[in-house]
């Protein structure tokens, strides 16, 4: 059976840090992708990074580029999103997703509908 299980999630100051954690099972996590997308209330679901699990080439959302960082362990299958002062419009529910696109992960090409596996989310909120 395939999990994707988040945690790191909570209620944090702007300007702050938190760090998410996604623990893979039930399928080959090597060869593929990983990626982290987050959805506010009304809004669609956004990439924010992705990992190759084999190469560990990164891709981030404008957005976020230079305050997050997208990390893995692949003994344990388990990626990591390091979030770096932290804004308020960082405030939705963070999903941690897997490809299985043999290492393709540019967001700039990739959709949520290219990913096939799917974490329940974690959810971050930033306060002012």
């Amino acid at each position: 059976q395939v999990q994707l299980v988040e945690s790191g999630g909570g209620s944090v100051q702007a300007g702050v840090s938190l760090r998410l954690s996604c623990a893979a099972s039930g399928y080959t996590y090597r060869r593929n992708c990983m990626g982290w997308f987050r959805q506010a209330p009304g809004n669609e679901r956004e990439g924010v990074a992705a990992i190759g699990t084999d190469i560990d080439s990164t891709y981030y959302a404008d957005s976020v580029k230079g305050r997050f960082t997208i990390s893995q362990d692949k003994a344990k299958n388990t990626v990591y999103l390091q979030m770096n002062n932290l804004k308020p419009e960082d405030t939705a529910i963070y999903y941690c997703t897997a490809s299985l696109s043999r290492g393709f992960c540019d967001l700039r090409v990739l959709g949520a509908e290219d990913f096939r596996y799917w974490g329940q989310g974690t959810q971050v909120t930033v306060s002012s």
